[in-house]
């Protein structure tokens, strides 16, 4: 049975639809990242599964219980661990305080370990932490009682590349022992390091929903060609070959038919160099929504 099952999921604020028929499931076990940018649906989708907003139409399941249940649904956070994007920490209190009032709802028997990975100046009001201290302790707060789904919204937000870092090998470590992760993240190349599947919002449209691997290989490949002199674009340039840029001799673009027909063609030419690799999930991004940051939201 999947961790998370969501049909047909709605919210309508007015005439914006947030999330517009979001169906999709993600499997125990696996780290699946839910990417787009900010104001594409990703925070309505996770308060949607959480309960903290109702849907206009369509439903979810999490953890075996119905959204729309909150006897069922607050049973099944106990088994949640939930990082949002902007944490709501009392800011008066301590690290060590907030944690004690988190400990006393859900458990704590995994605090110890996470402050040695994750230490926030625990003694310290909150009010006076840095972002990635916030983050850090949130983390702490998000894994101390040991969930069976973390729910992480943007969850290396404000953490230094070690601490990201460290947070990537906790995650995958979390996977192999059996644990669910939903991974909402802009951070493309994040995305692409940890997660094993990814589904990709637009507009609070589901437009992509593939493993990492094949939706590399689906979205073609990347290829830089170093030609002995400069060519005509448009005698060069075939229909397989999208986002040409030609820089004197260079020619870079996304090639999405087979490599046999690239390679038979650029037999025709001088070539001094070729270089063919697979695409970053910032180009497939690209694709999909443009260059134009979507609006927040």
């Amino acid at each position: 049975m999947p961790t998370i099952e969501i049909a047909d999921l709605t919210k309508r604020y007015g005439d914006v639809v947030a999330n517009d028929a979001v169906t999709f499931d993600v499997e125990s076990g696996e780290i699946f990242g839910y990417l787009g940018p900010n104001g594409a649906g990703k925070t309505t989708t996770i308060r949607l599964l959480l309960g903290l907003i109702t849907p206009t139409s369509g439903t979810a399941e999490v953890l075996g219980a119905d959204i729309r249940d909150r006897r069922a649904l607050t049973e099944a956070k106990a088994s949640i661990g939930y990082l949002p994007d902007t944490l709501g920490f009392e800011e008066r209190l301590t690290g060590r305080q907030a944690l004690d009032y988190f400990a006393r709802m859900r458990g704590d028997e995994r605090r110890d370990e996470l402050l040695e990975l994750f230490p926030p100046p625990l003694e310290k009001p909150i009010e006076t932490y840095s972002a990635g201290n916030r983050r850090m302790l949130g983390i702490v707060q998000a894994f101390m009682h040991d969930p069976d789904l973390a729910i992480l919204d943007e969850p290396t937000s404000g953490l230094d590349p070690l601490k990201q870092d460290r947070m990537h090998a906790f995650l995958e470590e979390e996977r192999d022992a059996g644990k669910t992760i939903f991974f909402s993240s802009h951070v493309l190349s994040e995305v692409q390091r940890v997660c094993d599947r990814v589904g990709i919002i637009r507009e609070g449209k589901l437009v992509a929903l593939e493993e990492i691997d094949d939706l590399l290989q689906r979205s073609g490949k990347q290829v830089r060609v170093q030609l002995a002199e400069s060519v005509e674009e448009d005698g060069f340039v075939t229909p397989e070959m999208i986002d040409v840029e030609t820089v004197d001799a260079t020619v870079r673009f996304t090639y999405t038919g087979e490599s046999a027909d690239l390679l038979e063609h650029l037999v025709q030419y001088e070539v001094e160099d070729v270089d063919i690799g697979d695409p970053q999930l910032d180009d497939i991004f690209k694709h999909y929504y443009g260059d134009e940051p979507a609006e927040a939201g």
